[in-house]
């Protein structure tokens, strides 16, 4: 038996195989597991087996790193073709992936970069996503960035991007609260305001993560999407705006970074999950015709 139902109330993970042998053992009251696409293209091994091994107690979501749906150039049509390989095996609740961009030309760059807000950018976005999701046969999630740079020829601001490619390629969005965080401090937006102005009838996911200060050059304070700690008391609250209006969705906790001890790990799955079992005014919830 496989689970393809995500449960509201229970808040997910991203899996880490060292925590395999604690999920198997205790069979906590998880929500869901979340996958990074690339690490289960290999054809078996242990990767696999103990993948197979967790959907047939847990619903699972495939979250897409490699794919660079924001780079100016055609997506690799083989690795998008691998894609649909692990969505086809595993039938995940949930597919996703960034608006970045991680290649050029033949090379690959170890990175989720920013996408100028251009109408040239949002067409060629547009025509990926509409690509994925005809490949895949399924709706894409399309997770917002944390950025450290803008470019002089945006003529669009970030959620109105973001909404516009919905609007244009039926996509879902995955709502990445550190991510919104991050962005808007660096950037001196009001957090609460791009919550606000979000299309939170369109989101189907959200990811929660800690996020880490540093010092630039100039001695400028900014944000880092670290993914090393616990979910900091800012973006919770700005979980928690964010239910108002969308009432409880997949959320999950990416960890990936000085990844702690299950138990750890679980406190923090119990402290989401509470925020998603809090009641919500049906009034102000965001609702899809």
């Amino acid at each position: 038996m496989t689970h393809t139902d995500i449960q509201s109330g229970r808040a997910g993970a991203g899996f880490k195989p060292r925590h395999f042998g604690d999920v198997m053992e205790e069979r906590p009251a998880v929500g869901f597991f979340e996958v990074h696409a690339e690490n289960y293209m290999g054809a078996g091994g242990p990767p696999h087996a103990q993948l197979e091994r967790l959907r047939c107690d847990y619903p699972l979501s495939v979250h897409g790193v490699g794919l660079s749906i924001g780079g100016a150039g055609a997506l690799d049509r083989a690795h998008l073709m691998r894609l649909k390989g692990v969505v086809d095996r595993y039938q995940p609740a949930l597919v996703s992936e960034h608006l970045a961009w991680s290649t050029h030309r033949s090379g690959y760059l170890n990175d989720l970069l920013a996408v100028p807000y251009t109408v040239e950018t949002l067409e060629t976005v547009s025509a990926h996503i509409d690509e994925v999701q005809t490949v895949l046969g399924q709706q894409l999630l399309l997770e917002n960035p944390s950025t450290y740079v803008t470019f002089k020829d945006s003529t669009w601001d970030e959620v109105d991007f973001i909404a516009e490619l919905q609007r244009r390629s039926g996509c879902a969005l995955l709502l990445d609260v550190n991510n919104a965080y991050v962005s808007a401090v660096n950037h001196g937006w009001n957090a609460r305001d791009y919550i606000d102005r979000f299309p939170l009838c369109h989101v189907r996911e959200i990811h929660l993560a800690g996020h880490a200060q540093a010092t630039d050059e100039a001695g400028e304070t900014f944000l880092i999407d670290a993914h090393d700690r616990a979910v900091g008391d800012d973006v919770m609250a700005l979980f928690r705006r964010v239910l108002a209006g969308t009432g409880p969705v997949p959320t999950l906790i990416e960890w990936d970074n000085d990844v702690p001890e299950w138990p750890v790990m679980m406190g923090e799955i119990e402290k989401i999950s509470r925020a998603l079992r809090a009641p919500f005014d049906e009034s102000e919830i965001c609702h899809v015709a």
